[in-house]
């Protein structure tokens, strides 16, 4: 029978083979490490799923798709993130960083000093460079037993089109034996050859392209997505409506989350009575799961940011305080 063919009986006999098997659960959900959001989207990304990243820059998209991928490769499944934005160099140490914050209990392990220890002129390993940054030299053997199942493409807009990554996908289940995690950082940067100069049309074009490859593929796929300009300015609360490019980029995605700083969208009253809140509610992010096709939606949760060590806290909590859309002031 064609591959693409298939009889509900045929289905049914094959799902209730991998229920008996214990593996139906195992193989169609890919947990993201944060524990509230995997409740809420059914249990984590799941196969043959396009889910799609949102926020304002600099609160964090790649660090939350990166603290994702490190979740997934700790369960020895592989993930395959195409940066179109940042070099291999930046998320290796972004992750050095990651797992050294989580072990240290002092504070002082932070990025910049992770970055400088492998910029610097000293001559000497890479666990000699870490020495004298708390947990640092654990944090490399954290990563170490992990880090031959990320795989991390440097793409470019000129050359990395869907053809490449699916080609590149091929390559690293061919090489562990499994298919991948696909993370594109970003959407709107994937080359469309010969494509039309609009790029509402060229990002229709793309998100249909990365809904089919995750059903063809049978894994997630997560896609970071850019925004259009009037979402990027102070007080306004980026949402759905607002990803840059056409309507089939919220049609297509199975879920869309959307990042926010907390301090810009909280209602006005949470900040005037009580002034201490504008520096409290500027260490949170605001993720709101816009759309899930595999559960709620309209929900919102909030991570603590820890930037200063490239990593969000992973422990989660619902959003108490009331929203808005737009602020009319500015603190």
């Amino acid at each position: 029978m064609d591959d693409n063919l298939d009889t509900i009986g045929g289905t049914l006999a094959r799902a209730e083979e991998r229920m008996r098997s214990g593996r139906h659960a195992a193989e169609r959900l890919w947990p993201t490490g944060f524990s509230d959001l995997d409740a809420i989207i059914g249990g984590g990304l799941r196969s043959g799923g396009l889910a799609l990243l949102a926020g304002p820059h600099g609160l964090g998209k790649t660090t939350f798709a990166v603290q994702i991928c490190r979740n997934v490769v700790r369960t020895g499944r592989p993930v395959l993130y195409f940066s179109y934005e940042h070099e291999a160099d930046d998320i290796s140490q972004k992750l050095l960083a990651m797992e050294a914050g989580e072990l240290d209990a002092t504070g002082r392990s932070r990025l910049t000093t992770i970055r400088e220890a492998f910029e610097g002129d000293d001559v000497g390993s890479i666990e000699q460079r870490l020495d004298a940054i708390p947990s640092a030299v654990q944090a490399l053997s954290n990563v170490r037993a992990y880090a031959e199942l990320m795989f991390v493409h440097r793409s470019t807009g000129s050359r990395t089109d869907l053809a490449a990554i699916r080609a590149h996908i091929d390559r690293v289940r061919a090489l562990t034996g499994s298919v991948p995690l696909v993370v594109v950082d970003y959407l709107q940067k994937v080359l469309v050859p010969g494509g039309p100069a609009d790029e509402n049309e060229r990002s229709t074009t793309v998100v249909e392209g990365l809904k089919d490859l995750a059903i063809d593929i049978a894994a997630p796929v997560l896609a970071i997505v850019a925004a259009e300009k009037e979402a990027l300015q102070s007080g306004t609360r980026m949402r759905m409506h607002h990803l840059r490019g056409s309507s089939a980029l919220a049609y297509e995605a199975d879920v869309v989350l959307v990042l926010n700083n907390k301090v810009d969208i909280v209602a006005r009253h949470h900040l005037m009575y009580d002034l201490g809140n504008t520096e409290r509610f500027r260490e949170w992010a605001i993720l709101g799961i816009e759309k899930n096709r595999f559960g709620r939606d309209g929900i919102e949760l909030e991570y603590k940011k820890r930037f200063d060590q490239g990593r969000f806290e992973p422990e989660g909590r619902t959003v108490t305080e009331q929203l808005i859309d737009d602020r009319v002031f500015l603190e």
